[in-house]
């Protein structure tokens, strides 16, 4: 049976993902484990396909990578991914299973837990050490008898847990001790050490409410992270893309590229678009803003996890005009998943697995038409380009990546890819193509080609360096991780907490 330690949080958001990544590393490098990641059930939008075609989050992929092993469904067994007004759809090891209102999803808690225990049971016989991750907070009061990813997972693995704290939101203390006092006597007793993330200052200003709040929980606090603005690693869902955009400059300078990405209410693995971050003069601006797409030098419609509603929300706010007056001025355009669906001239739903509407139009700039239907394509992918893809001046093969949709698209334009040397994939009009593959630009000369292709429209010299790795730049980022934890945190408490 395998040991292992907990991170829980005071809240979404304050860590736990990055901290379980780090830890990761840490207990794979340092102590040479066979170390796996765990987190029973997660709600997010940016998935990731295994080997084999499951689907689970993105965050746990990034955690197996930190430990050096394939991502499993067995790291992540339940997956919710929010479908809206719908519910949202639920994945169980990897597959579809329907998509459900929360009232309906805690009615089979029972069924779900089954899930969650095997789950844990495959990993536990394979692994030395597992990192788990909770979700949330674990002391949701209105959720204590029905949850399966804090405290139930606690206590069926006998694991003693991190509480993590976000001083940068205000109140870390209060979060803290608050958390501690809600929870039943029996539970409170599993949270051995609290770690404070994301602080900023003198930390000796800090240090006193450190001691107070020990003396007040009997908990100690082994660690305070400090602030980093990024760390270079793929965030766990939407809720920082706000700070990410405000954090990045207003306009692109005169020998740089500037990629808009559009930012869609139900925008899902926007992960995508991480590696043009470590591109030279490149500047990524996520925005709605109609400046942004007029002054682009790339517009780029990410993948949703509903379709129609964020294509409805692009005419009824006069964003599809916009749009197609910088495709009409000549700005190339790129769909992927879901925003390739949208660039076509229809999108039909006879089932209403996203709409009431059966059938609604799309942007119609490309020929193409898309069809939901019950089934959902989730595989890994090898494809070569097909032809000439806008400002791609290369052929290129061996390309990796992976789809996860719902529906097919077909039409009359040229394909943009060939998988599996038979499959044609996405399509190319003029200076707009779409695709279903995630992880497009992951592959480092593609990208350095489409980089170059846009600097020559705009009368700059090609960057002549070698091609970024992408691989090695996430690979080196989970080692800043790990260092950071190591020199921030009691890990002499830690691997004693964990039996090490």
């Amino acid at each position: 049976m395998a040991k292992s330690i907990m991170i829980q949080g005071t809240g979404s958001g304050v860590g736990k993902s990055l901290i379980a990544a780090g830890l990761c590393r840490i207990l794979t490098a340092d102590m040479g484990l066979r170390v796996a990641p765990f987190k029973a059930q997660n709600m997010a939008l940016n998935s990731f396909v295994t080997d084999d075609g499951g689907e689970i989050g993105c965050a746990q992929a990034t955690q197996a990578e930190a430990a050096g092993i394939a991502p499993s469904v067995y790291m992540n067994p339940i997956l919710l991914k929010a479908s809206g007004e719908s519910g949202s759809q639920v994945i169980v090891l990897g597959k579809v299973y329907k998509t459900m209102q929360a009232t309906e999803f805690y009615e089979q808690k029972e069924l779900f837990w089954k899930t969650v225990t095997h789950a844990w049971d495959e990993l536990s016989a394979t692994y030395e050490f597992i990192v788990i991750e909770g979700a949330g907070s674990p002391a949701e009061i209105n959720l204590m008898d029905r949850e399966i990813v804090n405290m139930a997972v606690a206590r069926h693995t006998g694991s003693p847990v991190i509480l993590v704290g976000d001083i940068d939101r205000g109140g870390v203390f209060a979060s803290l001790y608050g958390t501690t006092a809600l929870l039943n006597y029996e539970d409170s007793r599993l949270i051995k050490a609290f770690i404070i993330n994301k602080f900023r200052g003198d930390i000796n200003i800090l240090l006193p409410g450190n001691k107070l709040i020990e003396d007040r929980t009997g908990i100690p606090v082994i660690g305070v992270l400090p602030y980093v603005t990024d760390m270079g690693l793929p965030e766990e869902d939407g809720l920082v893309l706000e700070t990410k955009a405000k954090a990045l400059p207003a306009a692109a300078s005169d020998d740089s590229i500037k990629i808009t990405v559009l930012r869609l209410k139900y925008i899902s693995n926007f992960t995508d678009f991480q590696p043009f971050q470590y591109e030279p003069n490149v500047e990524l601006i996520i925005s709605r803003r109609p400046e942004d797409i007029m002054n682009a030098d790339l517009i780029i419609i990410p993948g949703s996890k509903n379709t129609i509603a964020d294509l409805t929300i692009l005419r009824d706010s006069g964003l599809d005009k916009i749009i197609k007056q910088a495709v009409k001025r000549g700005i190339p355009a790129i769909g992927l998943c879901g925003g390739y669906q949208m660039l076509g001239k229809t999108i039909e739903d006879p089932l209403r697995i996203e709409s009431a509407e059966a059938k609604v139009a799309g942007l119609c700039l490309l020929d193409t038409a898309t069809v939901f239907n019950e089934t959902k394509t989730t595989r890994q992918v090898i494809a070569a380009t097909a032809g000439q893809i806008p400002y791609v001046r290369n052929t290129h093969s061996a390309l990796t990546g992976y789809e996860i949709h719902m529906g097919q698209t077909k039409g009359a334009d040229s394909p943009a890819f060939v998988v599996s040397g038979q499959h044609p994939d996405g399509a190319v009009k003029n200076s707009v193509w779409g695709t279903y593959i995630h992880g497009i630009f992951d592959n480092d000369a593609f990208r350095r080609d489409l980089i170059n292709g846009l600097r020559e429209r705009k009368g700059l010299p090609s960057v002549e360096d070698a091609p970024v790795s992408y691989a090695a730049e996430k690979d080196a980022a989970i080692d800043r991780l790990a260092q950071l934890l190591r020199t921030n945190l009691n890990m002499d408490f830690i691997y004693s907490l964990a039996g090490l």
